[in-house]
């Protein structure tokens, strides 16, 4: 293997590591910001740090920063379906659900990245193998939630409220991916992720501001701590991590990392914060890695993509290499 493709492999590993084992993390560190923060105010401190900051040291570095109109356009609705919308969501959601649980019904993305191949933009079309992943992944996810249906009580109701944004955070999530994935854009992957965390900081900002949350915010260690550890992991090392990957990766091969995520999430959860990991919880775990492997290994029926035009999961089989 020639020198430069053991490197680009070797590159395409570390972020996977990175990406698996950081973005886990994350679940933990938002659950504590959010008990001092608003969504929208802690996803204006995360983004308006990390972003101008990553742009900087990209223009230092000789990167090219500049956009043009196209570029700016396309960056603009990435950083909002992924950073003010799924990554808002999550926040959101965790401040009703344990930090485990909101990881595992956002490792639904990647099933949502296929849903959105196969129906939104049609890729190909969903085969057998890949309905029943789809099934499965509904029936995980019933499981999850099942002691929070039965128990009728208010804390329940509020349990699903969150399950409800996390599922519609994840879909966004999923969305702005396959539209990174493939908008063409002249900066490279680095600038890129750095404008896209400035753009969402900015619009963070702006809904913080017309809903009010700043007042609300107690700006206590906890959240600061929370909030640094989400600007250098989940920010600066982890969505760079990932934004690289879809570069390099077709789009439902990077969505792999929530088969890792979970794990870590609900681990960490459980030793820090003491977490509850009951029966419905692991049961529901194994049912939903078990769907999104199904769905991910399936291919999705239909044309070749022309050389010029590369389709990201159409028809190739994606395996798990490994939010």
């Amino acid at each position: 293997m020639p020198f430069s493709s053991q490197l680009q492999r070797s590159r395409v590993i570390l972020a996977f590591a990175l990406l698996y084992i950081l973005w886990g993390s994350t679940y933990l560190a938002m659950r504590v910001v959010v008990r001092d923060m608003p969504p929208y105010v802690a996803g204006t401190v995360r983004y308006l740090v990390s972003g101008p900051i990553m742009l900087a040291a990209c223009a230092l570095m000789g990167r090219k920063i500049r956009l043009n109109r196209h570029d700016l356009g396309r960056l603009l609705v990435i950083s909002i379906l992924l950073l003010s919308t799924g990554n808002i969501g999550v926040l959101w959601g965790e401040e009703y659900v344990s930090s485990g649980l909101a990881s595992l019904i956002v490792a639904l993305v990647p099933i949502w990245v296929v849903i959105i191949e196969a129906w939104i933009f049609r890729a190909g079309r969903m085969t057998p193998k890949g309905l029943i992943g789809l099934a499965i992944g509904i029936v995980g996810l019933l499981v999850l939630l099942w002691p929070r249906i039965a128990s009728g009580s208010h804390l329940g109701h509020l349990e699903l409220l969150g399950s409800g944004i996390l599922a519609g955070a994840s879909f966004f999530w999923a969305l702005g991916s396959v539209f990174s994935h493939r908008f063409n854009l002249t900066v490279d992957v680095f600038a890129s992720a750095a404008w896209q965390m400035t753009l969402g900081g900015l619009v963070n900002g702006a809904i913080a501001l017309t809903t009010g949350q700043f007042p609300k915010t107690h700006w206590t260690m906890p959240a600061l701590t929370g909030i640094g550890y989400l600007i250098v992991f989940g920010s600066w090392i982890g969505y760079t991590a990932y934004i690289y990957l879809l570069e390099h990766v077709p789009t439902p091969k990077v969505a792999t990392y929530a088969y890792v995520n979970p794990i870590v999430a609900v681990f960490l959860g459980w030793i820090i914060l003491h977490e509850q990991v009951d029966i419905f919880m692991l049961v529901g775990t194994a049912i939903i890695i078990a769907s999104v492997a199904l769905v991910n290994t399936s291919k999705l029926k239909g044309p070749q993509p022309s050389p010029s035009e590369e389709v990201p999961s159409c028809p190739k089989t994606v395996n798990a290499a490994g939010d």
